[in-house]
């Protein structure tokens, strides 16, 4: 397939389109605060940084949006546990503090529904690298929120990112594999890369589940189970990611 992949600096005129391009993003995450007050920031504060790709029509048909940082900068040095979440607040605390950044975090890569399956999703991380490169950025992390581990909300991420295939020893989980298959390295995981809280209410519309038992609750799109308190009225879900590394 043919695609077009700019950046939104490049072409601003595309803003309203890629905003509109619906997501994956299952509706509880999207409560995130972090993501919540930072992500809507990431155009309009860093559109060097945002890739939009579209077809021969012209139609949007993936996005990928990234934040540069400053890993090396005092007290931090190594990819942080609150993975997602504190690479968005990293991001705008150098932007705010003049900072100069010497890494590109990804934030997000989304294909269009329709458009699913064209390997779209490859060739999206190839280009977030190849920016990164260009902005002279020396690596580009990822704190990647594995598409498969939904199905296996149970098994502690730790143990689901070492799983391989036997025939070729990738990453058992596709969207890990697209990663590696691109030039990245596991790294470590994130176990509180994005956290979610709210009223048992709150819980029961994002969800249509009743939240009415004490513990673990399973959550379809949650990664691992949402902890429900019944007794204070709350539930909190914290998401493991996995960081993966592109040296450039």
């Amino acid at each position: 397939m043919k695609l077009e992949i700019t950046t939104l600096a490049a072409r601003p005129e595309l803003a309203g389109a890629l905003g509109e391009m619906p997501d994956t993003w299952p509706e509880f995450v999207l409560e995130d605060l972090v993501g919540w007050a930072n992500f809507p920031r990431i155009a309009e504060e860093f559109p060097e940084y945002v890739l939009v790709a579209t077809d021969t029509d012209g139609e949007v048909v993936a996005r990928g949006y990234s934040v540069p940082f400053a890993l090396d900068a005092p007290g931090r040095g190594r990819l942080p546990s609150g993975g997602w979440d504190q690479e968005l607040l990293w991001a705008f605390s150098d932007l705010r503090r003049g900072r100069t950044p010497d890494t590109v975090g990804a934030v997000e890569i989304t294909v269009a529904g329709d458009h699913l399956g064209k390997g779209i999703s490859g060739r999206m991380v190839e280009a977030m690298r190849e920016n990164a490169r260009a902005l002279g950025h020396r690596e580009l992390v990822a704190p990647v929120r594995p598409n498969a581990k939904h199905l296996r909300p149970d098994l502690p991420m730790t143990e689901y990112a070492r799983l391989t295939r036997a025939e070729d020893g990738l990453p058992e989980d596709p969207w890990l594999r697209v990663h590696v298959r691109a030039g990245g390295v596991i790294d470590s995981v994130a176990p509180v890369s994005m956290t979610v809280s709210g009223t048992l209410g709150q819980w029961r519309e994002w969800t249509g589940l009743p939240f009415d038992t004490e513990g673990p609750v399973e959550v379809p799109g949650a990664l691992v189970p949402v902890h429900c308190s019944v007794t204070h009225g709350y539930a909190v879900y914290a998401e493991p990611n996995v960081w993966v590394r592109h040296r450039l």
